[in-house]
């Protein structure tokens, strides 16, 4: 089972960013601390000590969807070298005001927000290069290793964290975050990722945006794995949002026993992640997140109740493991259903989803423990987490996704009797077919299946039309705005979607095979757009 979890270790090039990230990790871990703790000097309200963890959640919630279309459409490692850069320099600058004396509670948490936006930026497109790096057999593996990672960093970085700013103060922490992007910055200089050739024009910002939105939306297992994980965030980000407020008034401690129950928080999750594998091959995914909602649900309301150090020590391990239990079996599913020219932005939709719960349960919490006290607040969470599991009852969550999503690549551009530019458009499509009266019930459930193919991958107006004096035959039709949009639609084909055309060709009964029509749309048209090839004016 080990040796499932280990075997992405095998690709260099992942090694050798896991092991940059776990420097980058610690040092945000370090930063979190600090930051949490310099909140609690600067207030004593404990709505602004929530929305410190707010504050980094909610440009992720924001900018995801944005930052996942220049992740599908742009170099993924420069995308990701300018988040580093940019995080690095904005740490920096913190770390010089908190050693100034200068900063107030709203400086820090737009420093902090600044930080977020860096991480919307990088996650996506880090996410999406994961199955560019391993092959598809070693993704889930590979994201439970960046789990594991991320959570052996939280087992030492808080108790870290505590020790610099107990002993340093706080703006050390900051300055620690800062040389901690270094390796990563350097590690992603190093990899040479192998390029694949693009023969189409890139997708404009808004219109790649508005293709991710499509398609998710399309995709049924996708909007049920987003609802769920906005769900947990919403619920689960009690304890990380209130942490301080445990530290510092349920058991009396300092920043030191903060980061020690943040510690123990990621020694759970790493024990969470050896056991993922082995909990797969177990149970179904959504009985494993119903287990961890529960799980999670207890652990919140004990840590609620209890007084007691230890106690409070020992209830953040089961916690930290349903944490990665959940997280990482969204995150794979999310990978496995969703082909690779728009995985960046599928996961960035799963980070607004999910760390959109994480802002607004970050302030909700916060709020409630203002209102009733820290105790209350964690015991209300508890209860909204055992009403996420029984969510489930209604939408449960999908297994993951056998279907093959690899580009189909049997589509070639057909040849033209006129000059169409790549602008040339509004496009209408025309597939006629030949079909018997007792084939009809199946072919409709076939083209209710083709509706959301084609419209999930970039068709608009699709219809299915019949005709009146040969009722024999029908007519699929859609429009796309543009000729390459029209490649762009085809060539967005995966080898799942086959078996649908091939049913539909089998119910076809002429001769020859369904004729295509492809037809541009014209009121006026410019002189020279559009003419027959022999016509062309001589240059």
């Amino acid at each position: 089972m080990a040796d499932k979890v280990l075997a992405p270790f095998r690709h260099e090039t992942f090694r050798m960013l896991w092991l940059a990230t776990l420097v980058s990790n610690l040092g945000g871990l370090v930063q979190s601390v600090g930051a949490g703790w310099m909140m609690t000097t600067l207030t004593s309200s404990h709505n602004m000590v929530a929305l410190v963890q707010a504050s980094t959640s909610l440009p992720i919630m924001v900018f995801s969807l944005a930052a996942g279309a220049l992740a599908d459409n742009f170099d993924r490692r420069i995308v990701m070298i300018i988040a580093q850069i940019g995080m690095a320099v904005v740490s920096m600058l913190l770390g010089v005001m908190a050693f100034m004396g200068l900063l107030t509670p709203w400086l820090l948490l737009s420093f902090t927000f600044l930080i977020g936006c860096g991480t919307a930026l990088f996650n996506p497109s880090w996410q999406a290069s994961v199955g560019d790096i391993v092959p598809r057999e070693d993704l889930p593996g590979a994201v439970t290793l960046n789990s594991m990672g991320f959570n052996m960093m939280r087992s030492v970085g808080p108790a870290v964290g505590g020790v610099i700013v107990a002993f340093a103060g706080a703006a050390a922490a900051f300055a620690l975050n800062a040389l901690s992007y270094l390796p990563l910055i350097v590690a992603l200089f190093r990899w040479k990722p192998v390029r694949t050739p693009n023969l189409l024009p890139r997708e404009d910002f808004v219109s790649a945006i508005l293709a991710g939105l499509r398609y998710v939306s399309l995709s049924p297992n996708l909007t049920t794995v987003l609802f769920r994980g906005f769900l947990f965030g919403l619920a689960a980000v009690s304890i990380l949002a209130l942490l301080p407020s445990v530290a510092s008034e349920a058991v009396g401690g300092g920043a030191m026993v903060y980061g020690t129950l943040l510690g123990c928080f990621g020694l759970g999750a790493i024990g969470g992640a050896f056991l993922n594998g082995r909990v797969r091959e177990k149970f179904s995914n959504e009985t494993i997140v119903r287990a961890a909602c529960l799980g999670f649900a207890v652990s919140c309301a004990a840590l609620g109740l209890s007084r007691d150090l230890l106690l409070s020590h020992a209830m953040l391990l089961p916690a930290g493991a349903c944490w990665v239990l959940a997280l990482s079996l969204f995150n794979v599913s999310i990978q496995l259903s969703s082909p690779r020219w728009v995985v960046g932005r599928a996961l960035s939709l799963y980070q607004t989803a999910t760390f959109g719960g994480m802002a607004a349960g970050s302030w909700l919490w916060g709020a409630s423990a203002d209102a009733f006290g820290v105790g209350v607040a964690l015991i209300l969470a508890s209860l909204m987490l055992v009403g996420c599991g029984l969510v489930g009852l209604r939408l449960p969550l999908p297994e993951f996704d056998s279907r093959d999503l690899n580009p189909l690549n049997t589509f070639n551009e057909p040849v033209l009797k006129l000059d169409l530019r790549p602008r040339s458009g509004p496009i209408l499509v025309m597939i006629e077919y030949r079909i018997d009266q007792e084939d009809i019930p199946r072919l409709l459930s076939l083209m209710a299946a083709r509706r959301r193919i084609r419209i999930r991958d970039g068709a608009r107006q699709w219809a299915l039309l019949r005709d009146l004096e040969r009722p024999d035959i029908w007519v699929e039709s859609y429009h796309v705005p543009t000729w390459v949009d029209y490649v762009r639609h085809n060539l967005r084909r995966t080898k799942a979607d086959a078996d649908n055309s091939e049913q539909l060709r089998a119910l076809h009964r002429g001769s020859e095979p369904p004729q295509v029509h492809r037809m541009i749309e014209r009121l006026t048209v410019p002189v020279n757009d559009d003419m027959p090839l022999r016509q062309l004016p001589e240059v």
